[in-house]
């Protein structure tokens, strides 16, 4: 690939131009609540039409654009993967607008943004009211932004594969670095994307075979699988009360947190790529722990003769995988949760699973080379001269990687900070305001009835939607594809 020289100007008309293909994706989605509509006989389905032909009409304007430099460089990639994710969610919250439920244009763009972004945080709290396009499209966004919407495109559109390819990916894929399991970048996308899609395929059979009805298989597999968390239903898995259904979406949520160049590798023949990996060790390890914690705590703050088994087993490790994955979906037993579930359910949302899956929060793989680097430097109190290294994997992290890291964790913080002091000048309660901040910026969307405030956002003001949203996108794409676009050196020629 050329080298392209940093001190020229941005090249808008190429991003629009790739954008307006990323539309016309956007509405070959959007066909599928709108087939879905028809199938259910739904006036949501004509709305769901009209916006799929706006969409389609718009992408196909912005693709014929005339570009006389068709490349891109690393400033246009990052530009474009922001831009996308917020043209998706302006143009994929229309239904919500359009629809039988009328919604308000922040709480349609809060939900689109919550679905694109895997977080899971709703406003919707009678999900009897919403149709089966509604709640599919609501489903369907997290099962998109869930490997990603900008890979999605480099899977299809191999022209980009020479065309700024690399820095799209780079700006998109969570993680401290990125590894290609094939040469070319839609190579890797393709393979990254059939995983993903053959993955749900199961999942949704083995649900569709259970007791749950086959809507809600599709449902809760986009749901589950890309760790968003949307439930289809009002009492979510309730509803059903089946250990099978507990047991089938622990595995797949699992999965979902596991970095999914590893389990290509295990697919692909190489099973013990995923044991001999340093991260996906951890993972396990801080499940089984977290998991001892919560069911420990509910043996000793709860009476044994009112505990069923599945009290302080099943319900415990589902509430496990789904919070250190960042699903956010409950299994609606917080009757006997503590302060110190509470707590240790924070941590979870703070370390998330492994980079490269579609679990949100910090990842795993920077809080270990955060606690490795800590140890060095302790180290070095004692052996002030001694040349230590960070490795994961047993490889060098290079000292600008480690320092990405520790600045990425302080930035990380102090936003989730920030958002919390905003909230409460909107007149939220502490508590609640610093966990609703920490809950969208971790993409975990836990609902805020974990600390007794409300049900769902629909309580957090307007201005506090627009906040929150803004939160996702940040916590998504991972802070600094973001925040470069605010420092004047990104804009300079």
């Amino acid at each position: 690939m050329a080298k392209i020289n940093s001190s020229r100007n941005i090249n808008f008309r190429m991003i629009l131009k790739i954008t307006g293909w990323l539309l016309m994706i956007e509405a070959v989605f959007m066909l599928v609540p709108t087939i879905v509509g028809v199938i259910y006989h739904e006036s949501d389905a004509i709305d769901f039409a009209i916006v799929t032909a706006l969409t389609a009409l718009v992408g196909f304007g912005m693709r014929s654009l005339r570009t006389d430099n068709g490349s891109m460089g690393r400033r246009e990639g990052f530009l474009l993967t922001a831009l996308v994710w917020i043209w998706f969610s302006l143009f994929g919250m229309l239904p919500f607008i359009l629809c039988d439920s009328n919604y308000s244009i922040s709480d349609a763009f809060f939900e689109a943004m919550s679905g694109f972004t895997t977080t899971g945080a709703t406003i919707i709290e009678d999900h009897t009211e919403l149709s089966h396009s509604v709640n599919i499209w609501r489903a369907l966004t997290q099962w998109i932004g869930g490997m990603g919407i900008i890979l999605f495109t480099l899977a299809v559109i191999p022209m980009l594969n020479s065309s700024g390819g690399m820095q799209m990916f780079n700006a998109e894929v969570t993680g401290i670095t990125h590894d290609k399991v094939r040469p070319r970048i839609s190579s890797t996308a393709k393979a990254l994307w059939g995983t993903y899609i053959g993955l749900t395929a199961t999942l949704v059979v083995l649900l569709a075979v259970g007791p749950m009805n086959v809507f809600d298989s599709f449902c809760y597999a986009f749901s589950s699988l890309s760790t968003g968390g949307f439930s289809a239903t009002d009492m979510s898995l309730l509803d059903y009360n089946s250990v099978y259904v507990y047991a089938i979406l622990i595995l797949f949520m699992f999965l979902g947190g596991v970095n999914f160049s590893l389990i290509f590798a295990a697919l692909s023949g190489r099973p013990l790529t995923l044991w001999r990996n340093e991260v996906f060790r951890a993972y396990i390890y801080c499940v089984l722990i977290f998991w001892a914690l919560l069911s420990l705590n509910i043996l000793i703050t709860n009476p044994i003769d009112g505990l069923s088994w599945k009290d302080f087993t099943l319900y415990p490790l589902f509430q496990v995988i789904s919070t250190i994955t960042s699903t956010g979906l409950e299994s609606g037993h917080f009757v006997w949760w503590t302060s110190f579930s509470i707590s240790i359910t924070m941590l979870m949302m703070f370390s998330g699973a492994c980079a490269g899956s579609t679990s949100g929060g910090a990842k795993l793989d920077r809080i270990l080379v955060l606690f490795k680097n800590l140890g060095n430097e302790l180290k070095r109190c004692i052996h002030p001269n001694a040349i230590l290294s960070v490795r994961i994997n047993d490889k060098i992290k290079s000292h600008p990687i480690v320092d990405k890291v520790v600045a990425f964790m302080c930035i990380y913080v102090l936003v989730i900070v920030l958002g919390g002091v905003a909230l409460t000048l909107m007149g939220i309660p502490l508590v609640d305001s610093f966990f609703s901040s920490f809950a969208c910026v971790s993409n975990t969307g836990l609902s805020s009835s974990v600390t007794g405030y409300g049900t769902t956002y629909e309580i957090i003001p307007d201005l506090g939607k627009w906040l929150l949203s803004a939160q996702m996108l940040i916590g998504r794409l991972e802070i600094f594809t973001i925040l470069i676009l605010f420092t004047p050196s990104f804009w300079r020629k």
